[in-house]
């Protein structure tokens, strides 16, 4: 192999580690606004509603709780879901900025 196919595939390879990061955290955003919105609405019983929001919880409460536990507690309001929102959108431009030097 020489050193220019060599270059091609680490550069394949780089873009597509920033698609999978950049995919990644867009699904997971929604994923965290879905559990919100559910999380706020009184839905009737359905055992695919319930599925679905036993899914969300499963997805996304361990990431949530994470920051719930180094937040102050203020009440009914519930502020980790908008910082869980910021750390991923940081991570995301870390990981992007690194693979952005091996490009």
């Amino acid at each position: 192999m020489g050193v220019t196919a060599t270059l091609s595939l680490l550069a394949d390879a780089v873009d597509q580690a920033q698609t999978f990061v950049n995919v990644f955290v867009t699904v997971y955003t929604l994923v965290i606004f879905a559990y919100i919105i559910t999380s706020w609405l009184r839905l009737p019983y359905s055992s695919w509603l319930n599925r679905i929001q036993r899914f969300l919880y499963d997805v996304c409460e361990p990431y949530l709780r994470l920051f719930r536990r180094l937040l102050p507690s203020l009440g009914p309001l519930d502020l980790s879901p908008m910082i869980g929102l910021i750390v991923l959108f940081l991570m995301r431009f870390v990981l992007v900025s690194i693979l952005e030097r091996f490009h």
